[in-house]
């Protein structure tokens, strides 16, 4: 082993020893430089190394190519040799050792061998792996593989900057990892701080509810304590009365009996038997026992609650692990727009983590636009989930990274298509009529089918040309059957209809199949009349609006009751004979009446929030995932769209009565049932 004097690494010593090791020709050549030019600057006498015959004459000049110094008497014929003509001299002194490093050619760049002295080694021999000159090439590695220096050395430069370039790369990976680990560091302490808190706080808690506890025990002891002796108390002053009654009467008794006259014993002997007796009869009717016993026993189990609390706590060192964490997106990604992420991190076995303080981290990158970089906003909610917010500002393919800690979780990272915001300006003409009995609902699925609610008590389906596929149900009152359908809705691969005049919802599958109904004819909870409009929010609750009773009513996705909108009333908040549905962005339910001129908003939990709009009998409203709503005015003929704040910003008439709106979630493109002119139109954005 030996140290290395620059980077002080230690290394071993290859087979074959030190003279194996690679050399580095610029260092040497330095360094020989260097002692020759000590040699003239600090040696004023150096003797010629020419000489041969031991006369020790003094050098005048030293002999670059012949790394010789030589003396006035071997200069002469070492500049008449035709060999020797050509060697550069320079001369011992200050200006000669400056000299040098131009007039000095490292003796490796020459050929060593014999009469090859002049030769530069410009060729490689691939072969041995040994520089050598145009001469040898032709004699003595003249069958074996040899190239231009300039070519060989270009593919080692090369080689230099690729490992160069891996080096850089390790070092800035390095580099974040050592970040990575500070932070890290940095989060431990922090954690500690935050688990020495918490555990402060609750001993603290549990040490003032034992504290608590202990007063509430010792105030209920002293205050059967004080019942006891006062009970006690009194029944001892009722004794100390009777004592002193019976011996008041017989003092009187003892003093007639001695003092008294016969007449006085006469006139007094009744009186104080009959005292004395009553006296003596209400001991008899009293217990004598003390009314309270002195047991006070006082129960503290002690020992369960002791073994529980050498247990309490519990120091969780688990963490979560990225490759098993998972996200989901909240919303559609479209230039200017909010895009929410929800990420859920989770251990390596699968586990939900409960816990935040993760470093989490989103971005999105274009695949265009020279890779132009959004960064997320990141919430972190301490249970283990995050929300990150990002703003894309391209249309386009992007490519969506999620990290945790510095390292992708699943799915990540992913492409995702932005999609342009939408101008709504240019709705005016439809893009496609299809020819449909009586519409007065329309969805539109995942892959492009539309489903439309008509007047032959079925949903007809088409596909994305308008041609008629599937039709669904027929007229009745059964599993499957349908009395004129309002309503329409679709969530994944389930088909919800508002069986209006069944006054009922059903629920089937996308060919038809039966899965599930609810509600029955009435005014009670669950109850229904004429429910117009079915649509299912991101919790799979079901939500209801009921012309008829002015109401509308949220359930569970197995059909159970849960809330009731009430819109009966004169306030802001009330509707009359409510038909479309929609949910907002935010969860928000908006309510298109048809005897409201204005859009009604509530929460989910049924609060009144605004309303927007003025509208001639509003009967079907859709919202985008912008905000937008499309609001068809069934008396008006017309389509109206506003925007997030409620503004009107554009009419599309020349319609018919139309009555429900749906919007494609691929593209976006608007559907009206144009009731009236028993059509259903399509409008692209």
């Amino acid at each position: 082993m030996f140290q290395c004097p620059i980077c002080e690494q230690n290394t071993s010593i290859p087979v074959g020893g030190a003279s194996v090791l690679p050399q580095n020709l610029h260092l040497g050549y330095e360094v020989e430089v260097a002692g020759y030019m000590s040699k003239m600057v600090n040696n004023s006498e150096m003797c010629c190394d020419e000489c041969v015959d031991g006369s020790n004459s003094l050098a005048v000049v030293f002999c670059c190519s012949c790394r010789q110094f030589i003396c006035k008497h071997c200069h002469n014929p070492h500049k008449r040799s035709r060999h020797l003509s050509k060697h550069n001299m320079v001369g011992l002194d200050q200006e000669g050792a400056r000299q040098l490093h131009t007039t000095m050619k490292p003796i490796d760049h020459y050929c060593s061998q014999p009469s090859h002295e002049e030769n530069q080694l410009n060729f490689y021999c691939e072969t041995c792996s040994l520089l050598v000159c145009r001469d040898c090439t032709t004699v003595t590695h003249k069958s074996h593989s040899v190239k231009e220096i300039s070519t060989v050395a270009k593919t080692h430069q090369m080689e230099i900057t690729g490992a160069l370039e891996n080096a850089k790369e390790a070092v800035t990976k390095l580099t974040g990892a050592i970040e990575g680990n500070n932070r890290m560091i940095e989060q431990v302490d922090i954690s500690k701080q935050t688990s020495f808190l918490a555990i402060n706080q609750a001993f603290e808690i549990l040490q003032q509810t034992l504290e608590e506890r202990k007063r509430t025990l010792l105030s209920e002891l002293e205050a059967i304590s004080l019942s006891k002796t006062t009970a006690l108390t009194l029944q001892k002053e009722q004794f100390q009365k009777m004592v002193g009654d019976i011996g008041h009467y017989t003092d009187m008794a003892f003093q007639i009996l001695q003092t008294h006259t016969d007449h006085e014993i006469v006139a007094l002997g009744g009186f104080i038997p009959t005292e004395l007796q009553a006296t003596l009869k209400r001991v008899q009717t009293i217990s004598l026992t003390p009314n309270q016993h002195s047991n006070i026993i006082v129960s503290v189990q002690t020992d369960d609650l002791v073994r529980k609390l050498s247990k309490l706590g519990e120091i969780i060192v688990f963490f979560p692990s990225p490759s098993s964490s998972t996200w989901v997106s909240t919303s559609v990604a479209k230039v200017g727009a909010r895009y929410h992420v929800q990420v859920q991190s989770k251990t390596s076995k699968g586990e939900e983590y409960p816990h935040g303080g993760v470093e989490v981290k989103g971005e999105m990158r274009s695949k265009t636009h020279n890779g132009a970089v959004v960064y997320g906003e990141v919430e972190d909610h301490r249970d283990g989930t995050y929300t990150i917010t990002l703003t894309p500002q391209t249309a386009g393919p992007h490519q969506l990274l999620i990290t945790m800690d510095g390292q992708h979780v699943q799915n990540s990272p992913n492409d995702l298509d932005v999609r342009p915001k939408h101008d709504y300006h240019t709705l005016c003409n439809a893009q496609q009529v299809i020819q449909c009995n009586d519409p007065r609902c329309v969805a539109i699925h995942d892959n492009g089918d539309i489903y439309v609610g008509g007047g032959d008590n079925c949903i007809y389906v088409f596909d994305q040309a308008g041609q008629l596929k599937n039709t669904i149900g027929s007229s009745g009152s059964g599993d499957g059957q349908f009395s004129y359908p309002c309503g329409v809705s679709i969530k994944g691969d389930v088909l919800y209809v508002a069986d209006t005049g069944n006054h009922r919802v059903q629920k089937l599958t996308l060919s038809g199949k039966f899965l599930h109904k609810f509600g029955k004819e009435g005014t009670g909870q669950g109850q229904f009349n004429w429910p117009l409009a079915v649509i299912i929010d991101s919790n799979n609750k079901l939500i209801v609006s009921e012309s008829n009773n002015h109401r509308i009513q949220i359930f569970n996705e197995n059909g159970g009751w849960l809330l009731t909108i009430d819109g009966k009333g004169s306030g802001s908040h009330s509707f009359q004979y409510p038909y479309g549905l929609a949910l907002d962005p935010q969860g928000n339910i908006h309510v298109a009446a048809l005897c409201s001129k204005t859009i009604k908003v509530f929460t989910k939990e049924g609060v009144y929030v605004r309303m927007y709009g003025d509208s001639n009998h509003p009967s079907g409203i859709a919202i985008d995932d912008e905000g937008y709503s499309f609001v068809s005015e069934y008396s008006g003929n017309c389509l109206s769209i506003y925007d997030h704040e409620g503004n009107k910003i554009h009419t599309v008439g020349n319609l018919k009565n139309p009555w429900g709106t749906a919007l494609d979630p691929r593209d976006g493109s608007v559907f009206i049932a144009n009731w009236g002119a028993n059509t259903v139109l399509k409008y692209c954005v």
